[in-house]
């Protein structure tokens, strides 16, 4: 599936709301209040970096595309949300797939990316989201942010 339009990508967003997520042991949390979480947190650390707040958006949109394990989501998330929001959005997504630890290959590859530091903080994010407490407002709040960044990709490729 290729999400073409905001409209398709806040239907989607909006289904996730019930679907259990796999917490990494602290409370249960649906996907779509741990996407807004974990949207939020990078908000608030990285205001400017927009891409990366809408990566942390739509990580977990994978689950509801298709199932598998987590590495297959991560990728069907990623292959979905390219054509809408650009390269390094897909590409931020695609990175979470690694949930257990790297063969030394992986982690040479990993640490070469030029996207690593970001992907580690989006990792962070998506942890912390997990914990209760957290006002993370609601989907409506981020229909501006994923205009511009689907705006601002739909002129790069056009330049291209």
């Amino acid at each position: 599936m290729e999400l073409r339009s905001v409209e398709e990508l806040m239907d989607l967003l909006h289904a996730c709301r019930g679907a259990p997520n796999a917490p990494g042991g602290g409370p249960p949390v649906d996907v779509h209040e741990h996407a807004l979480r974990r949207a939020a947190l990078l908000r608030r650390s990285h205001p400017a970096d927009k891409e990366l707040q809408v990566a942390g958006l739509v990580q977990g949109i994978g689950r509801l595309l298709g199932r598998g394990d987590r590495a297959r989501h991560a990728d069907l998330a990623a292959d979905a949300v390219r054509p809408l929001l650009g390269e390094r959005v897909s590409r931020l997504v695609r990175l979470q797939r690694h949930a257990g630890p790297l063969t030394p290959a992986e982690a040479a590859a990993f640490e070469s990316d030029p996207l690593a530091g970001d992907a580690v903080t989006l990792r962070q994010a998506d942890e912390e989201a997990e914990l209760a407490g957290l006002d993370a407002g609601v989907l409506e709040d981020w229909r501006t942010v994923l205009e511009l960044v689907a705006v601002r990709h739909a002129r790069l490729e056009t330049v291209d």
